[in-house]
């Protein structure tokens, strides 16, 4: 069984999706990655997107440690219906409505945060993980990419979680690859806007 780590509902149990349709983040990246995030220092008050979502246990995590808001994307109506039931647990133990579920096609979720007809977007976001299953192609992969890439608020973090035996994603040009970190089967990519003056 799945628990939330630390923070606010540490111990926490999450409910898992049934059946071999997601890929649970293992414990041992999960740690990895949220030591590294709370070493930088970005996760209390963040605003923050998890997209592909699974269970919802990367999102509830950030929300456990102090994030402001996690928005979980998830399609798969199991999944969704899960990521609904972690989400109302956190709610319930932080007494807030910091997580939200929205059902929907991550590319389709995200063009709802960007107005093409001002080219501006209607949301940002400080952090925002990205956990694709494994047949998602590197051509898909750079198309999300690219719309994530285009709300990120500044000095955001972009986490992109692959098969280690995958490729380095072919990063947006507005963004850059500011480290990366193997763990067994797992690789973690992580990336932030470009500062342009």
């Amino acid at each position: 069984m799945s628990r939330i780590i630390a923070g606010a509902a540490g111990g926490n149990p999450l409910k898992s999706v049934p059946g071999d349709a997601t890929r649970p983040t293992t414990d041992r990246v999960k740690e990895a990655l949220f030591s590294r995030l709370e070493s930088w220092n970005i996760i209390a008050g963040a605003r923050v997107l998890d997209l592909f979502a699974g269970s919802g246990a990367l999102g509830i995590e950030m929300a456990s440690r102090g994030a402001r808001q996690v928005t979980l994307v998830e399609k798969a109506p199991k999944a969704v219906a899960v990521c609904q039931q972690n989400a109302a647990l956190i709610n319930k133990v932080l007494k807030s409505d910091a997580v939200s579920v929205h059902r929907g096609s991550v590319d389709s979720v995200l063009d709802l945060y960007f107005d093409e007809a001002t080219d501006t977007p209607r949301k940002t976001f400080d952090v925002i993980l990205m956990d694709p299953p494994y047949p998602l192609t590197d051509a898909e992969l750079e198309t999300t990419l690219g719309k994530a890439a285009r709300i990120l608020a500044e000095d955001a973090t972009l986490i992109v979680e692959r098969s280690s035996r995958s490729p380095q994603p072919n990063w947006p040009a507005s963004v850059e690859l500011i480290a990366s970190k193997k763990y067994g089967e797992t690789q973690l990519w992580f990336a932030e806007p470009i500062e342009f003056n």
